[in-house]
């Protein structure tokens, strides 16, 4: 007697397109680091700009600036997501005994974590620095931390609910909610003043190349 071992049908294709597009948001998110680490003036001036403008924009609308800074310190803050990740793992253990994907999960959002820091310290960008500042910031720039944790929350949640299967509804307004996260918090991040528009690229860049490496070790290794 013996047993034939069958990966299932649907798995093989999705993981050569993961794997695919991960490839592809290595080499951008690569490109842009050594840009950023080499302080390539095409790029420096183009920040520059954006922020200029942008600074200039927050300053003169007090309101506008205050609820980004609403948005950005506590709806989007990456506390707030480390914290909605938690919750998810723990309804995973609790409601559908999916331990393997509660660890999966915490370990994707921790070694964001500490991708980013990481790199900050390594690169060590400076932040944009402003006579009259609307909002402060700590650590290094490169890459923003609200822009990476946000999408690799939105992404892995995103990626739970396909998998587990919802109705088109609340497909498309988890959809929309992580659209709106993801960008929102990189703009206000940039309105505030507190990166430049390449750190908040590279968030978004890094971000979504740890949920690609994420699901594609999920669909090769998961139980």
């Amino acid at each position: 007697m013996h047993t034939q071992l069958v990966d299932t049908p649907p798995r093989t294709p999705a993981l050569r397109r993961t794997v695919r597009a991960a490839l592809v948001l290595a080499v951008c998110s690569v490109v842009l680091l050594v840009l950023v680490a080499v302080e390539w003036d095409p790029l420096v001036s183009l920040d520059g700009d954006v922020a200029r403008t942008t600074h200039r924009w927050a300053v003169a609308d007090p309101d506008l600036t205050h609820v980004c800074r609403v948005l950005t310190d506590w709806v989007w803050d990456p506390l707030t997501m480390r914290l909605l990740g938690a919750a998810v793992a723990v309804w995973l253990v609790w409601r559908r005994r999916a331990r393997w994907t509660a660890l999966w999960l915490i370990a994707t959002v921790t070694l964001g974590t500490l991708v980013q820091q990481g790199l900050k310290a390594a690169i060590g960008r400076a932040r944009p620095h402003w006579p009259d500042p609307v909002d402060s910031a700590h650590y290094a720039a490169f890459p923003s931390g609200h822009a990476m944790t946000a999408t690799v929350m939105c992404g892995l949640l995103l990626w739970l609910l396909h998998r587990h299967g919802t109705s088109r509804a609340v497909w498309g307004t988890a959809v929309a909610a992580a659209a709106v996260s993801v960008a929102g918090v990189g703009l206000t991040r940039i309105w505030l003043g507190v990166h430049w528009p390449s750190d908040v690229l590279g968030g978004w860049l890094l971000g979504a190349l740890l949920v690609a490496l994420a699901i594609a070790a999920q669909l090769r290794w998961r139980p």
